[in-house]
């Protein structure tokens, strides 16, 4: 099922989230609502909270860029109860975008590699080194789960510039080719 995308404004987007666990009702079917969502939206990844929910897990699909990056071919992850545990002191500034706020982007500067950890929807342990876009991927999903959106990491000017556009997406002046949850005015 094709869930609706919380849109800037939502509390659930600024709250920390909660741990899962094996038990966690419906799991397998949220996992799999999730997947519709991202494909119908057309994003590379999404975080619970983007969907409502408050709790730690995010997917990421990069195969859809895959025929400009071919080595993320197939790449399709969940991402259970995930923690970046450290950042490489090398950064790299590209544009990002976030379902979450449509018509919004903004140049984002983060470390380009990462040490993860996380579980899989098996509930398997992982531990490991990402870089590239996987890991500015990642760092932006997982900033979700802690109730940081990318806009916060904006400085000075630039954020102050974004400021009128976020007040607009609060008030439900935006326009979006998927469904949404924008904040109750």
């Amino acid at each position: 099922m094709i869930l609706p995308i919380y849109t800037y404004g939502q509390p659930v987007l600024k709250k920390e989230t909660q741990e899962v666990t094996p038990d966690y009702p419906d799991l397998s079917q949220i996992i799999q609502n999730m997947w519709e969502t991202l494909e119908y939206s057309g994003g590379v990844g999404l975080a619970a909270p983007q969907v409502g929910l408050p709790i730690r897990m995010a997917i990421i699909d990069l195969d859809i860029i895959s025929d400009d990056e071919p080595k993320y071919k197939g790449y399709k992850r969940c991402f259970i109860n995930p923690y970046i545990e450290e950042y490489s002191q090398e950064t790299d500034t590209q544009e990002e975008g976030c379902l979450s706020l449509p018509g919004l982007s903004d140049k984002v500067t983060r470390p380009s590699r990462i040490r993860v950890t996380y579980q899989d929807e098996n509930f398997c342990e992982h531990d490991e080194w990402v870089d590239g876009y996987l890991a500015r991927v990642m760092q932006h999903e997982f900033d979700h789960l802690d109730g940081i959106v990318y806009t916060d990491h904006l400085k000075g000017l630039r954020r102050q510039l974004m400021q009128n556009k976020l007040k607009a997406l609060v008030k439900g002046q935006f326009t979006a080719n998927y469904k949404v949850k924008p904040p109750r005015k």
